[in-house]
């Protein structure tokens, strides 16, 4: 469960890290776990919130200080789609769901399957090479997906 544990500066300031994990699941944007988060420290007057650690959600979502406004967008996607903008967003270090729709190319279980089927699908993998001649196809691979996704999109590796 995507969650974040809520103190305040005042308290940690006074040598307490006195707060609680809130789980984010439960509110359906920012505001509302704004106003939690004041009843959770209703013992200051204007508390001045303290993300201190966080779970089950993408790093570039999270600071100190507050929340990125999209993570509550992220909050609602599904498993599958959470997973594509995560791997896009940490290899691009931002976009949103329809970047990283339009850029995902699949999952395959190694790079050489990926290479492979884009060779195929593009006929460049010469069909009559001589025996004698050697193809370092995981060298390759890497080459050819890195230049590849570099320029097109990305795939995840299972």
């Amino acid at each position: 469960m995507a969650s974040v544990y809520v103190g305040t500066y005042q308290k940690y300031n006074n040598g307490s890290i006195g707060g609680a994990w809130v789980d984010l699941t439960n509110f359906s944007n920012e505001d509302e776990f704004l106003e939690h988060c004041k009843e959770l420290h209703k013992d200051e007057k204007d508390p001045e919130f303290m993300l201190q650690d966080f779970e089950e959600f993408p790093k570039a979502y999270y600071s100190e200080s507050g929340l990125d406004s999209d993570l509550w967008e992220w909050l609602a996607l599904d498993d599958d789609d959470k997973a594509i903008l995560e791997a896009y967003i940490h290899c691009y270090g931002e976009g949103t769901i329809e970047d990283a729709r339009d850029a995902y190319q699949g999952q395959y279980n190694s790079d050489i399957d990926f290479t492979m089927e884009l060779l195929e699908s593009c006929g460049d993998i010469p069909t009559d090479l001589p025996s004698y001649i050697h193809i370092d196809w995981e060298g390759t691979a890497r080459d050819i997906m890195m230049d590849y996704s570099e320029h097109n999109g990305f795939y995840f590796r299972a």
